[in-house]
């Protein structure tokens, strides 16, 4: 298969403009995709994007990651319904330089390669850009008839908020981002998101008006959950790429507990296995799906592209320790092991905040594993909460030394997917 059927074949083709397919066969293509440093880490809805740059790399094609340092001091209006807050340009530094330093693990920047990979911030052909240039220079080839035309910007205009001169020229910004890659890069392709289609349209436009050459796109869909619910959102928030704002524990149980359905949609997205392997474990997973073999392939493939094989062996051995029916014993697990556990809350306390006799109920309260001693009484009566894998049975058992884990931790389990490692020091 070539690129795009490739793509297509995966689900990540949703509107292509004619003839990107036989540009991408005729010749080595430069094609770029636009990162917004709204954050100090890209989040799992990125690893789209970012993994259409793989592909086109892998393709043998010229990816450039575009962070943008100057459209993201504007705020790009699509898809939302309220303006954003800007941030401050200190802020808007440090986001940059984390996403540039993200992007590099995904991406061969190596210069020796014909087909390297380029890092650019569009902050500097923008910098030094006054704004008298800008409308003269730009303003003058798109109408404000082409601009209000789009989806996007109708659907604020018409909306209760409105929306603002800045919002209204970000397609503008974006569009001059095209140009400038186009004349300085050779750049004659720009991917994205579908709601960015409208965007890339007025840069292919621009690029016409300004040179007279033709420039190419194509969008892949916004990830959806098969329940309705938002892709990228888990109970503690957004699933992020830094390890820090989610640990690979966390990353892998993210995917391991998608449905079905999901999974075999995503499987073909967010992992580079082949057509034919991919086919086998849908086959597979439907003849056994308790055993869950297309999710946990899923997870174990994405967190070792994001995280790395060391990541996810320590996933994979929390996952074990907390969830497999064949568990090494709790009393056997070494102080160690129990410290090792990742992607779980951490507790440390006093002694003297445990030797005090005190029940369970006011204890897990106490020390914000429950926002009350009423929701704690709940959970034990559905049967929910455990300490070292052991159910608590009634709210006035009493947390006791002979309970500790060599002589310091505490395990607690609160429902199927929440635990705590209490620490006495």
């Amino acid at each position: 298969m070539n690129l795009i059927d490739e793509l297509q074949w995966r689900g990540m083709v949703h509107t292509i403009m004619p003839g990107t397919n036989e540009l991408l066969q005729r010749e080595t293509v430069n094609g770029y995709i636009g990162f917004d440093p709204t954050a100090d880490s890209l989040h799992i809805g990125s690893l789209v994007p970012i993994l259409l740059l793989m592909h086109l790399q892998n393709a043998g094609h010229k990816p450039i990651a575009l962070v943008g340092g100057a459209t993201g001091m504007v705020g790009d209006p699509s898809g939302k319904s309220d303006e954003r807050n800007l941030l401050d340009e200190a802020t808007l530094n440090h986001n940059v330089a984390c996403i540039k330093a993200q992007l590099a693990q995904f991406l061969n920047f190596d210069g020796t390669a014909a087909n390297a990979a380029e890092l650019v911030n569009n902050y500097d052909w923008f910098k030094n850009f006054s704004f008298l240039n800008f409308i003269r220079d730009v303003g003058k080839h798109i109408t404000v008839n082409y601009m209000m035309a789009k989806e996007s910007v109708k659907k604020r205009i018409d909306g209760d908020t409105g929306m603002s001169f800045t919002e209204f020229s970000y397609q503008l910004v974006q569009g001059y981002d095209f140009y400038e890659l186009y004349t300085t890069k050779n750049c004659k392709l720009q991917m994205g998101g579908s709601d960015q289609w409208g965007n890339i349209l007025t840069g292919t436009e621009l690029i016409r008006r300004k040179t007279g050459g033709e420039a190419y796109a194509f969008t892949c869909p916004l990830i959806t959950k098969a329940d309705g619910g938002k892709f990228g959102k888990s109970e503690k928030g957004n699933i992020w790429l830094d390890a820090n704002k989610t640990s690979p524990f966390d990353f892998y149980q993210f995917w391991v507990r998608c449905d079905v359905e999901d999974a075999e949609k995503w499987i073909k997205i967010f992992t580079f296995l082949p057509k034919e392997t991919i086919e086998t474990l849908i086959i597979t997973n439907a003849e056994k799906p308790e055993a869950k073999l297309l999710q946990k392939k899923l997870a174990e493939e994405v967190t070792k592209l994001v995280h790395g094989q060391a990541a996810l062996d320590a996933a994979l051995a929390t996952t074990q320790q907390l969830y497999s029916t064949t568990q090494q014993p709790i009393d056997t697990l070494t102080a160690e092991a129990l410290e090792a556990l990742e992607g779980i809350v951490k507790v440390t306390i006093t002694k003297a905040d445990y030797a005090i006799p005190i029940d369970v109920v006011s204890f897990v309260a106490q020390h914000g594993i429950f926002e009350s001693k009423g929701d704690a009484k709940k959970m034990i009566q559905n049967g929910g909460l455990a300490i070292n894998r052991k159910k608590v049975t009634t709210a006035t058992n009493n947390i006791n030394m002979e309970q500790l884990l060599h002589h310091k931790y505490l395990l607690i389990q609160k429902g199927k997917k929440q635990h705590y490692l209490i620490i006495v020091t």
